[in-house]
């Protein structure tokens, strides 16, 4: 079983790498790219989306504004690019936004700063994946109601995939992440020239008209057309998610990490900005209707479409009205974007590990999350990322218009924090940097931070207000969770220090017991009980004794009666056990040599079968395990297992010579 175990693992996994090749996991800027940026650049698939959804609330003549409040995220976009340059110059070690606000905002900024990024990380997940699921069943129409396990599915894909190492991973991504930019180049081509040329086909939805909702008749007039304006505003933000992973993977890139992490940086944003503004023009170009509920609010000459009409994504009617005519582009386009939708989670995949690891470290989150795996990838995190954001797909059943209401708080928590501490990390650096062009340096970029200060803390404000009602509250309440959790972790493994640390009293921690006082529980004279004795005699301990519990007089009296006839070396203790229990009399015996003798150290040697199977433990080891649990809660006494390999248990370690295997029997 264990082979075949082993086996499957190296099929799926691929072979152990050696610690010493970590150097060769690490990432040239056109893997690093895709890895890295494919979060932000996927949501020019969905941002547009956002964005007309939300206008539409207000009608036909809101959708006229979109370009514009994509201009206002492109800005924003802008910003925190150039913000987050000088972050990854400042601290290229990795810890991102994290190592910003722990060193220059205190340790509960820097744990508000994780929390929220480690929520934000589960959400990138379910949000990419759920949007691709729905793609694939919009291609697929077998899909169609079988979103939530689709979508579970490509998590585990990509689980798989990101356990066989970073760089296996932003290979496997880098040519679909490039495709999609390819489509998105050959979009704003065609449909730039198409337009200037008089020639661009309209969306196959552009003579409908948009009934705006109640309130909202008048179109974006008044404070709650400026509220919704806002809210588009905040939606279309979710293209800056993915920003932030560069900065908290600096130690993926290859050398120099930072200049490589800068410009990486650098291409997404421009990319992105560039890709959301073709969508957005060439969608108010080809007159695309968008709505939130298109069977009410979609009109065909003043009456709704209804439930048999089917909405396809922006992008989707775009393409059909820049590829008119060329059916294969337009299915090459709606594969791409599904497959960018997916992969876009794979930034997930590489920023909550990383981060996971350093926290781990810092001792804010268990320690298993700070080791790397078989392939050099940090295993734990990955799953542990898989898991949680199953589990959110399963709940909110996939539908991307649920699970982004929650998206994006959490980022611009991270942010706001991070720009507040590069601006007194710069005012720090400066009280003590004498180079006058250095100073100059360090000025200019505490004047990008300051801005980017301003502008991420305007958008937090802007997407608190208009989201808490509709979703955010829940990312909220998960950030505080968790940040009770991280904190209540770190207040554990500081008390164990403390435990455990040699004070004042090192000398009398390291002083000898007065006596050594061994016990051999026995149940039956077999083999195991004599390599248990001989063990506990091999020891030397002052005093050595056999004890066993009479649950039954007639086995009591054999086993005498054995013992007396073997005249063995070792008196046997028979402990009254009147309700036929065996832990008890153990246990109080085991207290009472420590109650008569405080200074002496009980050792009990517990003989224990090894066996091969699930099963046969069920059958085995049940009292030894109880006995064990109980006896490990009393001070001054040790529990030494004895193990005798059953047959069973031939071939388990994964160690044994693969042409002859052999169990050992002492």
């Amino acid at each position: 079983m264990s082979d075949i175990a082993d086996a499957a693992k190296r099929l799926l996994l691929g072979r152990p790498v050696r610690s010493d090749n970590l150097g060769h996991t690490l990432l040239p800027k056109r893997i690093a790219l895709p890895v890295f940026a494919s979060d932000a650049l996927s949501s020019v698939a969905y941002a547009p989306d956002e964005i007309l959804l939300t206008l539409s609330i207000a009608g036909l003549s809101a959708l006229t504004i979109s370009p514009w409040v994509g201009v206002a995220v492109a800005i924003v976009m802008l910003t925190v690019v150039a913000s987050y340059r000088q972050n990854v110059r400042a601290y290229p070690s990795g810890g991102g936004d994290y190592e910003v606000a722990t060193v220059n905002l205190g340790a509960k900024a820097g744990v508000t700063v994780a929390s929220a990024l480690l929520v934000d990380y589960i959400l990138t997940v379910a949000v990419s994946i759920s949007s691709g699921a729905q793609y694939a069943a919009a291609a697929f129409p077998a899909l169609r109601g079988h979103e939530t396990p689709f979508a579970i599915a490509l998590v585990v894909v990509l689980t798989l995939i990101n356990l066989r190492g970073v760089k296996e991973s932003g290979t496997a991504f880098a040519i679909p992440v490039y495709l999609f930019m390819l489509a998105i180049g050959l979009i704003a081509v065609f449909g730039a020239v198409r337009y200037l040329s008089g020639d661009l086909p309209m969306a196959e939805s552009a003579g409908l008209d948009v009934a705006p909702e109640a309130g909202f008749e008048q179109g974006l007039v008044g404070l709650a057309g400026f509220f919704l304006i806002l809210r588009s505003f905040a939606s279309g933000c979710a293209a800056l998610t993915g920003v932030e992973a560069i900065s908290n993977g600096v130690p993926a890139f290859r050398k120099p990490k930072s200049k490589n992490a800068a410009t990486t940086l650098a291409l997404l944003g421009g990319l992105s900005i560039v890709m959301i503004m073709t969508i957005l023009m060439l969608a108010r170009a080809t007159g695309v209707k968008f709505a939130d509920r298109p069977a009410e609010q979609l009109l065909r000459d003043g009456v709704p479409v209804g439930e048999g009409y089917e909405q396809h994504p922006v992008i989707a009617q775009i393409a059909k009205s820049v590829f008119d005519g060329a059916p294969v582009l337009v299915a090459v386009v709606a594969i791409v974007t599904g497959l960018i939708l997916v992969f876009a989670a794979n930034t997930a995949f590489n920023g909550f590990p990383v981060l996971g690891s350093i926290l781990a470290r810092d001792g804010f989150l268990p320690r298993q999350l700070h080791t790397r795996g078989d392939r050099l990838a940090y295993s734990n995190g990955i799953l542990t990322l898989a898991v949680v954001a199953i589990g959110l797909i399963w709940a909110f059943d996939a539908e991307v218009t649920r699970l982004i209401q929650l998206y994006i708080v959490g980022v611009f928590v991270s942010f706001t924090l991070s720009q507040l501490g590069m601006v007194r990390h710069w005012t720090r650096e400066l009280r003590t940097e004498p180079n006058p062009g250095e100073r100059s340096r360090m000025k200019r970029s505490r004047v990008v931070n300051a801005i980017g200060l301003g502008m991420t803390g305007t958008v937090l404000v802007v997407v608190l207000i208009t989201k808490f009602t509709h979703g955010a509250y829940i990312a909220i309440i998960a950030m505080v969770v968790v940040f009770v959790l991280m904190q209540a972790i770190n207040r554990h493994y500081r008390t164990v220090r403390t435990e455990l640390a040699l004070g004042e009293d090192a000398d009398a921690a390291r002083a000898l017991p007065s006596r050594v006082h061994a016990i051999v529980l026995v149940s039956h004279l077999h083999r195991p009980t004599m390599r248990a004795i001989a063990y506990a005699r091999a020891s030397r301990p002052q005093e050595l004794e056999a004890v066993t519990v009479g649950v039954d007089e007639e086995d009591v009296e054999r086993l005498r009666a054995q013992w007396d006839a073997m005249d063995l070396p070792v008196p046997l203790r028979v402990l009254d056990s009147p309700f036929r229990e065996i832990t008890r009399p153990v246990l109080q015996y085991v207290r009472s040599i420590r109650r008569d003798s405080p200074r002496d150290l009980v050792v009990v040697y517990i003989p224990e079968y090894v066996v091969g199977h699930w099963w046969e433990q069920l059958l085995h080891n049940q009292s030894a395990l109880r006995l064990k649990g109980r006896l490990l809660f009393t001070p001054g006494v040790v529990v030494a297992s004895v193990p005798w390999q059953l047959a069973s248990s031939a071939g388990q370690t994964g160690l044994e010579d693969p042409v002859r295997r052999t169990v050992p029997r002492g």
